[in-house]
């Protein structure tokens, strides 16, 4: 890309798409740089970034075609949450119907899979109305699951219906009319084939089909292209990511080029890479090479409290003796529970090690800090009418107080807080009698008085919108010395969601909202609180925090970024090796390589964990320098004992190990 740049091609002429916004960073970081010469900007696309900039400049000439009730309207383009919040009020009624009464799940989880179901359609390339058709054929289990994938279509083709009534597009809809109707235009195909002379395509492993089939069509009409092909990818097949026909685009290419020397990871971990795959398909046959020893070091313990005491003082030793960056560090697990979250980075902050935590697919509303802003915008909001309990206030104030304590914040609670009274919810703190002024202190009884004041001063000035209301209070309280915001990246991270959430929320339901005399932010709340999950966020600033990363391991591996050390948690865990509980969906029926009517047996479930296993193992220590820590627990979390495939890989490893170091003796 630079040496085009520097080479006098106009950047405007080249075009790199990626598969996700977050590995799209790197060209947008060297875009940015103040050094290259002045002129137009490369476009740094994916496809529904592509599809979305097109129908934006099309829509008078398609929108009747493709289904549109009103094409004299503009389009409004849906965000992960914005969908979530529209079908939500498409399902509802059927929910009271007692429509999915059989499917044990969250509605938001519920939510989140019928769109799934819809961008699968669209991106493998299917009508959206045969989806059911698609997943009875495969089902072999009780027939009370035929009527879910019933009812789950049906979700969809309303959902479908109102969009179209209401020229609303999510991700799905925008997929389908750029490749239906905007890419097979004469018109269209002519302006882009014109405006783009230059192609960059990052791991196209990652991709989806419809994004292969445009490339495939599109790439001769390119001056030059580059596709970059990363081997034993795929991770993201359960988004419908299709490494086999990514593949194919190799036959378009004119030059083939293969690297196979890694520039991240050492010998000895490419050594223990392969054994451990080979473990894991059980083909481990003859003893691996002793060199392996450095790559890896397996912690045993008995319980989950001890494996989360081991890692962290670990982390300890690494940092402070032996001078390791906490920024080189990355502790992974299949999931990243609430508990475990919280108990390392307890752990970590009392050793004085930095810490961050990168969870992109959970709900806002489950984040510490999004829970404070929601409890403050509350309390600053009482014409809202959502009632505040005691327990909200008292996990408000312990976030917003800088190191105030449960104790001291149920006392305040107890004292100041009257969610009723005239003067507003909070009562003044000098009033307080003396001895439980010296309890609470006055270092926190200042730090209450400041938030106190900041909310009636706010009561006594109009009413702002949400995201402005919010800005504000950081900017002006929460960030402040003293506040529990202050120097905490994770809580800022979760502001800048949150803000950016309620932004794209105004910006596409305020229209209806206002008109039903609705206050936006009111309603915004109403959907935060039922469990929306969160759309993707892209932060930079917190990408080179120098702290200890907390993560699942898919997340790390989609943030392509390496590390020195690798922490992996509870590796006998079927979480490593389990596909996710998804009752309403099918990431590998609803793809190309399955045949429409073929039942899915266990062997087809297995088969395929296996391999999506051997994938991950084989992600993460290609994005690891030196050495994987590989913890093992003998009662996890529930109390059972677990021996997933993960673990008999490493156990094959330890005794082929084993073995050879005893002949040598």
């Amino acid at each position: 890309m630079l040496y085009l740049i520097e080479s006098g091609v106009p950047p405007e002429s080249i075009l790199i798409l990626t598969p996700q916004r977050t590995l799209a960073a790197p060209f947008i970081q060297e875009l940015q740089r103040p050094q290259l010469p002045a002129g137009g900007m490369a476009s740094v696309l994916t496809l529904g970034g592509l599809a979305r900039r097109n129908i934006q400049l099309f829509w008078p000439s398609i929108a009747s075609q493709a289904g549109f009730h009103h094409p004299e309207n503009p389009p409004t383009f849906l965000t992960l949450e914005t969908a979530q919040y529209y079908i939500a009020r498409v399902v509802r009624p059927l929910l009271e119907m007692n429509y999915f009464e059989q499917v044990v799940i969250d509605h938001n989880r519920l939510f989140s899979q019928i769109l799934d179901n819809l961008n699968k359609a669209a991106v493998v390339g299917f009508a959206h109305t045969t989806i059911a058709d698609r997943l009875k054929s495969a089902w072999i289990g009780k027939p009370a699951q035929l009527i879910a994938y019933d009812q789950a279509q049906e979700c969809a083709n309303r959902f479908r219906e109102y969009c179209l009534a209401n020229n609303l597009l999510d991700f799905s809809l925008q997929v389908e009319v750029f490749i239906r109707f905007l890419w097979p235009s004469y018109l269209v195909r002519q302006y882009l084939t014109t405006t783009y002379r230059h192609l960059m395509y990052e791991n196209i492993e990652e991709d989806v089909p419809a994004a292969h089939d445009l490339i495939q069509e599109w790439l001769p009409s390119f001056e030059s292209g580059l596709l970059l092909y990363d081997q034993g990818g795929g991770n993201r097949t359960f988004l419908g990511a299709d490494p086999e026909y990514a593949y194919r685009l190799r036959d378009r290419c004119n030059h083939h080029l293969e690297w196979n020397q890694s520039r991240v990871s050492s010998e000895p971990i490419q050594s223990f890479q392969i054994a451990l795959e080979a473990g894991i398909f059980r083909r481990l046959k003859d003893p691996p090479p002793i060199s392996i020893r450095q790559a890896f070091t397996h912690i045993g313990v008995r319980f989950f409290t001890e494996m989360i005491e081991a890692v962290c003082t670990q982390v300890k030793v690494l940092v402070t003796q032996e001078n390791l960056s906490p920024g080189e560090i990355v502790i992974l697990s299949p999931f990243l529970s609430d508990t475990l979250r919280h108990s390392l980075m307890n752990r970590l902050q009392e050793s004085g090690i930095p810490v961050r935590s990168l969870r992109p697919s959970r709900s806002l509303y489950s984040e510490p800090a999004a829970r404070c802003l929601v409890t403050l915008v509350r309390l600053a909001h009482p014409q809202w009418e959502f009632p505040v309990v005691k327990d909200e206030v008292r996990a408000m104030l312990l976030q917003v107080i800088a190191g105030l304590d449960l104790i001291r914040a149920d006392l305040m609670v107890d004292i100041l807080f009257r969610p009723n009274h005239a003067d507003g919810p909070f009562l003044h703190f000098d009033p307080v009698v003396a001895e439980k002024q010296e309890r609470i202190t006055f270092t926190f009884g200042q730090s209450y008085s400041r938030l106190r004041e900041w909310l009636i001063d706010y009561h006594q000035q109009p009413e702002v919108e949400l995201d402005v209301f919010l800005a504000r209070l950081f900017g002006e309280l929460l960030s402040q010395p003293g506040f529990g915001f202050h120097d905490d990246f994770d809580s800022a991270g979760v502001t800048a969601q949150l803000i950016e959430s309620v932004q794209k929320f105004r910006r596409v339901a305020e229209p209806t909202l206002q008109a039903a005399n609705i206050p936006v932010g009111k309603e915004y709340l109403q959907m935060l609180s039922e469990g929306v999950i969160a759309a993707q966020y892209i932060q930079p600033y917190m990408e080179h925090a120098d702290a200890v990363l907390l993560a699942p391991a898919y997340t790390f591996i989609m943030a392509n970024q390496p590390a020195t050390i690798q922490f992996w948690l509870d590796a006998g865990s079927l979480g490593w090796w389990e596909r996710l509980f998804q009752p309403l969906t099918h990431p590998h029926v609803l793809s190309r390589h399955w045949q429409p009517d073929a039942p899915w047996t266990d062997a087809d479930e297995y088969t395929a964990n296996q391999g999506a296993l051997a994938r991950l193992v084989r992600g993460l220590l290609l994005r690891c320098r030196e050495r994987v820590y590989l913890c093992t627990v003998r009662v996890n979390e529930r109390g059972s004992e677990e021996r997933g495939p993960l673990l008999h890989g490493l156990q094959s490893i330890l005794h082929r190990l084993h073995t050879l170091e005893s002949n040598a003796l």
